[in-house]
């Protein structure tokens, strides 16, 4: 089974960066998120195309090492390597391209453009790292580049085909977009019931012998085969439409229930979702923070007095605060996305505030891989944000760090991986 490249592009190009990127850009966090899913397969299939194309390989195989992964929001807009790979693949098209996005997406151009820019170093640096990780030569890079082509047809957002983004000549080597692959309208003949018309005067059948009575029998009887017929083909319908309808409904059942379990179990995602930076006071200091997310409800708790008078641990360590922006790039337990150490300020703001406070970090994986080693990501992670918050001064204030790899998972592995991203935390709890 060929390797989805496009699952491990979308972990740089995660709910953070949307929110720096919607904030810098001027536009809504759901625009952005708009644009990134009908570019982010464009740009994966632009270099499918041109997966012999010695700059485009070249382009990839330079990525690992450029540090464009580090800073997608401040150097990918006037990058020249991406700006020459982007004529290099997409040539005429690629006004086209932005045009056609800003419109699905209700952007404008200048930020569809930016935005462009951004997938394509997320796409380059994610796949340049990933054959630096795997000893992928140029032409290992070639051949899962070429791989992708039976797949970016049906990650297209609905809305978006390859037609409309003006890349129909890209068809050979998609899939259900080859010439020879044109799916055609079955036309499906009903049951033909052929009935010899009577010649006679009477209408009887012609070698009947009226005298004899046969002609009754056929009076009511041709009228029921007919009718038996009718009902027979009305009823295959039936069961065609049934065996049509009846998986749809259950996959949109299933969706249904894989959201409403995200949504119940992280109030946080949802609230990230639909919430813009707000200003939350923390003793007449500033901090930008969603309203009801993690850092208003800290302060809220210790404003309270309910952590001063908690009487142990176990009164304390039932609740939660998930990070709502801290997010490590996809695989590592060292590296964070961009826009992560934000919200880390914030909560060591909040400690300096409250230096009698004590907190425990957490982390968290889906229920994807192999559980011992989703624990151990975990708790790489929090051990990371412990050591982080360690050198900022606060480190008395961390009692520990553990990680809990999918123990705590709410949503099936087999479940996309957006839906299962709501598993994939970091989280904070106060501590005594």
């Amino acid at each position: 089974m060929s390797l989805n490249v496009i699952d491990l592009i979308k972990g740089q190009l995660g709910p953070a960066l949307v929110t720096q990127a919607a904030s810098q850009l001027g536009e809504s966090e759901s625009g952005i998120s708009k644009a990134i899913g009908g570019l982010l397969p464009a740009v994966v299939g632009g270099l499918a195309n041109n997966s012999d194309n010695p700059g485009v390989l070249d382009a990839i195989t330079n990525a690992s090492s450029s540090g464009i992964l580090g800073n997608l929001l401040g150097g990918s807009s006037n990058n020249s390597i991406i700006s020459t790979l982007l004529s290099s693949i997409f040539g005429d098209k690629l006004g086209g391209l932005v045009n056609t996005i800003a419109t699905f997406a209700g952007i404008s151009n200048n930020s569809s453009s930016s935005l462009l820019n951004l997938v394509t170093g997320a796409t380059i640096g994610t796949i340049g790292k990933y054959a630096a990780d795997n000893n992928l030569d140029k032409s290992g890079i070639s051949s899962l580049l070429s791989d992708q082509k039976g797949i970016i047809s049906t990650l297209l957002p609905a809305g978006l085909s390859l037609a409309s983004l003006n890349f129909g000549d890209w068809a050979k080597g998609y899939k259900f977009d080859n010439d020879n692959d044109t799916i055609k309208k079955t036309v499906q003949e009903e049951p033909k019931i052929e009935v010899t018309r009577s010649t006679t005067p009477t209408g009887t059948f012609p070698d009947r012998d009226t005298n004899k009575g046969g002609s009754s029998i056929w009076k009511w009887l041709l009228p029921l085969l007919l009718l038996l017929a009718a009902g027979y083909f009305l009823w295959k319908q039936c069961e065609k439409n049934k065996n049509t309808t009846t998986p749809a409904s259950t996959t949109d059942s299933t969706t249904v229930s894989s959201d409403t379990a995200a949504v119940v179990s992280d109030t946080g995602a949802t609230a990230t979702t639909s919430k813009v930076d707000e200003n939350i006071d923390l003793n007449g200091t500033a901090l930008k923070g969603y309203r009801g997310g993690m850092e208003d409800q800290m302060i809220t708790f210790l404003k309270s007095g309910d952590y001063k008078n908690a009487a142990d641990d176990s009164a304390l360590k039932d609740k939660w605060y998930d990070f709502d922006h801290v997010n490590f790039k996809i695989g590592s337990a060292s590296e964070l996305e961009a826009g992560s150490e934000g919200q880390l300020q914030n909560l060591v703001a909040i400690l300096k505030a409250y230096p009698d406070a004590k907190i425990k970090i957490g982390g968290y994986t889906d229920k994807t891989g192999d559980e011992a080693k989703n624990i151990k990501l975990s708790g790489d992670r929090a051990n990371f944000i412990k050591g982080w918050l360690d050198k900022q001064g606060v480190g008395s204030q961390v009692l520990g760090a553990e990680g809990y790899g999918s123990k705590f998972a709410t949503v099936d592995a087999k479940a996309t991986n957006e839906e299962r991203a709501v598993d994939r935390k970091m989280s904070v709890r106060f501590a005594k």
